[in-house]
């Protein structure tokens, strides 16, 4: 079968190519699927997508009218697939429900020390020989409290990095996780985790239910000296309203992987164009603020996971299988 990839990074080719050789043709593309890419996917009876992908109802006619049967996305996330229109076409849906773990979990803790520890800063500094430390103080995690809002296999192992660094432990989610419980976890409602984290962590995924989780008045509810980390969904965290509490100062630090208006920048080079999201634009200026574009789960372990689950996907469709993966039908 003869496959198209969107989106694929340099770092993936390689490991996506060497996945389908011998099982199926594969062509790999840097553009990501949008309205506009849609149509070079015509002829192609399956496609893989990045998790920056356009998959709204227009799209989705688009590669239908095309001859697209099948879609596998290389990611755990779905919210940017309109599965309704999906299914009232007739075509498969199927994504990554499973990689490490650890990929996010180590990248998140790396955005809570780097701006504990102001290491941006500090590196920029040190490049041009300026080696002061005004401005570079930060604080002892050990013996702090650190908030875990989703305790699932992400959230379960930053637990475990924040209680090698003896924090006291408070989750909230909509289940308990035994493991963390075990680990010295209390779980305790949003407003008082908000209240009374030093170190806030999202790991919940984007939902109606989720969206904007942490709004104004989540945001005013955290200590002002508190550090919050995003490593999930751009989506979790009202943007505008974290903006407006960062102009008055609050927050010694902002660690966000992930960003609400991401698709269209992160992943691409806009360094000689003028960004026109005034919004974030403001958000970078902010100096206990780190923004990286999206590479939490961007291991070769996790990637490499990635990569292999939708090989199987593929094969599972060709042959008529389904399994948890499956989105559009769901397995029976």
């Amino acid at each position: 079968m003869d496959i198209l990839a969107f989106g694929v990074q340099a770092d993936e080719k390689p490991l996506i190519e060497r996945a389908f050789a011998g099982l199926h043709d594969v062509r790999c593309v840097e553009v990501f699927l949008t309205q506009d890419t849609a149509p070079i996917a015509a002829g192609y009876e399956t496609i893989s997508t990045s998790v920056n992908a356009n998959l709204s109802g227009r799209v989705l006619q688009t590669l239908a009218v095309g001859g697209t049967t099948m879609i596998a996305q290389r990611s755990t996330g779905f919210n940017n697939i309109d599965l309704e229109v999906a299914e009232r076409l007739g075509l498969t849906i199927a994504r990554v429900s499973f990689y490490s773990p650890y990929s996010v979990a180590e990248f998140a803790w790396t955005l809570a020390m780097a701006v504990n520890r102001r290491i941006v800063r500090a590196s920029a500094r040190t490049r041009d020989f300026d080696f002061r430390l005004d401005g570079l103080m930060g604080r002892d995690l050990h013996g702090r409290t650190v908030g875990v809002i989703g305790t699932g296999k992400i959230g379960e192992a930053f637990t475990r990095i924040a209680r090698g660094c003896g924090m006291n432990l408070l989750g909230w989610d909509i289940t308990e996780n035994p493991a963390c419980v075990e680990l010295g976890m209390r779980y305790v409602d949003k407003d008082e985790l908000l209240a009374s984290a030093d170190l806030v962590s999202l790991h919940v995924p984007l939902l109606p239910a989720t969206h904007h989780l942490i709004g104004r008045d989540a945001l005013r509810a955290m200590k002002d000296d508190a550090i919050l980390v995003n490593s999930s969904r751009g989506g979790l965290i009202d943007t505008e309203a974290l903006v407006g509490e960062l102009r008055k100062g609050r927050f010694t630090g902002v660690g966000l992987d992930v960003y609400e208006a991401e698709a269209g920048l992160f992943f691409l080079d806009k360094s000689l164009e003028p960004i026109e999201d005034d919004t974030l634009a403001r958000l970078v200026t902010f100096p206990q603020v780190l923004v990286t574009s999206h590479q939490a789960y961007y291991t070769e372990d996790a990637v490499g996971q990635i990569v292999a689950a939708t090989v199987q996907n593929v094969n599972d469709y060709v042959a008529g299988r389904r399994s948890e993966n499956f989105l559009v039908p769901k397995a029976g």
